[in-house]
């Protein structure tokens, strides 16, 4: 909080000074004129909330279909040296192409329409879960899952009650991340195609030459991925507390 009020003060002290004009950087008087606005009267066509509920929607849609499908393979994966032989080169070679290069695709695909977004979206938080739960599966001892195989363990059993949670700490690591770039990528995936979004208020702002209006629109995007970075936070703490505890039960 500190660090923050220090911040504030040197912008207030920066921009008073005339130090950096407000062509270049917005003064806090003219951050505060484009937040009233696009709350109250709106900007990009729509308000503040309108827009940033869209964005958050298209992230939360690109992050969930991105764990469903990058956490079981990468317990696949890690489990199964086959499926690792079978998949793993494909993915090193999917792996370095950056989010961005799949907007074109998106659209020849999917068209302008939130789909293509959500797609680009999906890619970026794709490889960070599977990458974070193959190396969490790969951590858990030999002796674990042989002695599991040894017993006869089902496989359902056995992923519910050994692989994942022997894995999780690793998995909500990768979480994490596929968060944040999912986050990262939105605004770049507005850029195309969008009318609504904080991503489409971005580029209208700078295209306005608005240096008010983009700041408002950065610091949205960072405060709804503090927010939910947070709620993904609390989830990592109950839902390790509780593996410790099932685990300490056994």
């Amino acid at each position: 909080m500190a660090t923050f009020a220090v911040l504030v003060a040197l912008w207030f002290v920066v921009t008073s000074a005339g130090i950096v004009t407000a062509g270049r950087f917005p003064s806090p008087r003219d951050f505060w004129l484009a937040l009233v606005q696009i709350s109250i009267h709106g900007y990009a066509g729509g308000q503040l909330f309108t827009h940033a509920l869209h964005s958050l929607l298209l992230v939360v849609a690109g992050f969930l279909v991105a764990v469903l499908t990058g956490v079981p393979l990468g317990l696949w994966m890690g489990w199964s040296r086959r499926a690792e032989a079978a998949i793993n080169p494909a993915f090193l070679i999917i792996r370095p192409i950056p989010p961005l290069a799949w907007i074109p695709l998106a659209i020849l695909w999917l068209g302008l329409g939130d789909a293509a977004k959500i797609m680009v979206i999906w890619f970026a938080a794709f490889v960070p879960s599977v990458i974070n739960t193959f190396s969490g599966v790969r951590t858990i001892d030999r002796p674990t899952i042989e002695a599991a195989r040894m017993l006869g363990t089902p496989s359902g059993r056995f992923v519910a009650e050994i692989l994942i949670p022997a894995a999780s700490p690793m998995i909500f690591t990768g979480l994490r991340l596929s968060l944040q770039a999912a986050w990262t990528t939105l605004v770049a995936a507005e850029l195309v195609g969008a009318l609504v979004g904080l991503g489409f208020v971005l580029n209208m702002a700078q295209q306005d030459i608005y240096p008010g209006m983009i700041l408002v629109g950065m610091l949205a995007v960072g405060v709804l991925g503090f927010l939910t970075t947070r709620l993904l936070g609390e989830l990592e703490r109950r839902a390790l507390a509780w593996n410790a505890a099932a685990g300490s039960g056994r």
